[in-house]
């Protein structure tokens, strides 16, 4: 399955239908364009899938915005997470291993390695079952095949 699928998959749920990857990050962050031309972020550690411009112009103007690049690059946790796991192999990014959301800690023993797909799919289907519950809510995690 194509990365697309996999956002589709994973972040449809929320109103995006993806069309292509504009940008990722070594965190997995994708930058998104829909299929009305405008540009959302996921970001896996935050569990978390919006919209950030309404079109071409306004995703430009973001990317120039000090704080913004700032946030996209992550260069601290990258640089955490490359001198605990080294670097990376093709096709894998850094994550936390439980979401920032769910109280995971930026760093640490809680840093690790995950494939695009996996991150994306994962972080997708766990947004998706919390979504609407109050902060503070207690979450159990069931896997099964």
């Amino acid at each position: 399955m194509d990365i697309v699928s996999v956002i589709h998959s994973a972040w449809g749920w929320c109103g995006l239908v993806p069309v292509r990857v504009v940008d990722e990050n070594d965190f997995g962050n994708l930058l998104i364009e829909d299929a009305l031309a405008r540009y959302w972020r996921v970001c896996p550690e935050d569990l978390l899938c919006e919209l950030v411009a309404a079109d071409a112009a306004a995703l430009a103007a973001l990317r120039q915005d000090p704080q913004f690049d700032e946030d996209w690059r992550m260069q601290a946790l990258v640089e955490m997470a490359c001198e605990a796991l080294g670097p990376l192999a093709a096709g894998q990014k850094y994550c936390l291993k439980v979401p920032g959301t769910l109280g995971g800690e930026y760093g640490g023993d809680n840093l690790g390695k995950i494939s695009l797909r996996e991150l994306i799919a994962a972080s997708g289907h766990i947004a998706q079952q919390i979504e609407g519950l109050p902060d503070g809510a207690r979450v159990q995690f069931r896997f099964v095949d």
